[in-house]
């Protein structure tokens, strides 16, 4: 059986992944890398490292599988931006990660002229520093020489995936697929082309952009001095685009929550452009065919960042996994909430200046507390995203299907399940990011003939149903949003 190869270059790590046709994983590398904070809401990667621990993993499954695959699928951190020498293909910056807010004030300025609105309804995205565009004007402005040598065509821009695939293919290839443009605050997701108008406001020069294809095709043939023969790249997608593929959410209505770093609930809007929620976000699901596929889109900025600070910074945990015991050994919560708001709140409060806090300490509150208060918010944001779908003109099906590296914990499933008020799913292969990348680019290499059989490889692990009695839920909710609340209120 042919096998497919994914590259998942997520915000903290680097991973390969190979998978049989049958969504079955064959082999698995993964290396992290730093993290910059150059300033309070600053946060970059150095592209070198990401590309030499990509080259790394990639190496390291190609040596374990033994036979070439028969394609690359790549995903990877949506909105982080980088900007590149096209003759020697080095960043003229480190890259500025999504969570980053350095562009905060601009958005501000955009939205005090007035042009919040028109961005809106071009892009479906909320003007925020989220979004690739200010890191990208900031670039610009801030790096010396960068706007003159961009205007002479000398740099070239993209998202990581566009950057990984430049090299790969020994910079023979510019190019980004729908779901990742989607992503930058420059693209009429409507047209499906990059904006005129939003590259003027922005004062990008278009020719540093990457081409726009479909999220499975052609996109170019990794170079063989990399990695020891030409395989082709036929899959690219946007990290919760990937995951959302991978999860099979094929349908209309059909929804996924991915936990990682950040948290991000996606769900299938169709091939109509969705007129976005209040807090909400519509953006490209994927590209086949020509055909677009539309998304809504909640984003949480910290989840997993508040176990990896309970680990990394208050060494309070010595691994993320001691979480789920700790959790367990608590009856309740005792009225300990944490809101991780450490680079501001997403949808669907859409607030940079929020900063974290911890309500409910007393004198004995210990380790077990704060961790379980961690894990919880986790919930509790996706509750308050579910909330907004559902009170827009889109729904959230009646089954959450979960991924990412913190559904291995059970309590927090379960969790999770009992605060929604709705059905949870695993699916057997949690890691879905990288298996949508593969499944696209199997699609795109003519190994899958249509999405039904992409989705028949899909398959369940376990379905946690919710058990909280509804009044107790609604209380705990109630009163994480009144912290919320008062987290907002503090400047």
């Amino acid at each position: 059986m042919p096998s497919l190869l994914a590259i998942d270059q997520g915000t903290t790590s680097t991973r390969a992944m190979a998978f049989g046709l049958d969504g079955a994983p064959l082999a698995s590398a993964q290396q992290e890398f730093a993290q910059h904070y150059p300033r309070d809401g600053w946060v970059e990667h150095d592209p070198e490292e990401i590309w030499a621990k990509t080259l790394d993993v990639t190496r390291a499954v190609l040596k374990r599988l033994g036979t070439p695959p028969a394609a690359i699928g790549i995903t990877n951190q949506r909105e982080t931006a980088v900007l590149w020498d096209r003759v020697t293909g080095k960043a003229i910056y480190n890259a500025i990660v999504w969570q980053d807010r350095r562009g905060a004030d601009h958005c501000r300025r955009l939205v005090a002229a007035g042009h919040d609105k028109s961005i809106r309804a071009r892009t479906g995205l909320v003007v925020d520093s989220y979004f690739s565009a200010t890191k990208l004007a900031w670039l610009l402005a801030n790096v010396p020489g960068a706007r003159e040598r961009a205007q002479r065509g000398e740099l070239a821009f993209g998202t990581i995936d566009t950057f990984l695939l430049w090299r790969l293919t020994g910079g023979k290839a510019h190019a980004t697929d729908a779901s990742n443009a989607s992503r930058t605050m420059l693209f009429d997701i409507g047209r499906q082309a990059w904006s005129d108008e939003l590259l003027a406001l922005f004062e990008v020069p278009r020719a540093i952009l990457p081409e726009v294809r479909d999220s499975a095709g052609a996109f170019g043939t990794a170079d063989p001095a990399l990695l020891g023969t030409a395989i082709p790249v036929t899959g690219i997608a946007g990290d919760q685009q990937a995951a959302t593929f991978g999860q099979a959410c094929f349908a209309p209505g059909a929804a996924k929550s991915t936990y990682g770093t950040g948290a991000f609930i996606v769900m299938n809007a169709g091939e109509r452009m969705p007129a976005p929620a209040e807090g909400l976000l519509a953006t490209v699901a994927w590209r086949l065919g020509g055909k677009t596929t539309y998304a809504v889109e909640g984003a949480i900025f910290n989840a997993g960042t508040a176990i990896k600070w309970l680990r990394d910074e208050l060494k309070i945990i010595g691994a993320a996994d001691e979480s789920e015991s700790l959790a367990k050994s608590l009856p309740g919560n005792r009225g300990v909430y944490f809101v991780p708001a450490f680079t501001g709140l997403g949808a669907p409060h859409w607030d940079p200046d929020a900063r974290g806090a911890i309500f409910g300490l007393q004198r004995d509150t210990g380790r077990a507390e704060i961790v379980r208060a961690a894990l919880e918010s986790a919930c509790y944001q996706t509750r308050d995203l579910v909330d907004a779908m559902r009170g827009g003109a889109t729904s959230v099906g009646q089954v959450l299907r979960v991924d990412g590296g913190m559904v291995a914990n059970d309590w927090l499933l379960q969790f999770l399940a009992d605060i929604l008020g709705a059905p949870v799913e695993r699916p057997r292969v949690p890691e879905t990011t990288a298996l949508g990348a593969a499944f696209l680019a199997g699609l795109g290499a003519g190994l899958y003939r249509s999405l039904d059989e992409v989705g028949a490889a899909w398959q369940r692990d376990r379905r946690f149903d919710p058990a909280l009695p509804p009044g107790e839920r609604e209380k705990l909710v109630g009163r994480w949003r009144a912290l919320v609340a008062r987290v907002r209120e503090c400047r």
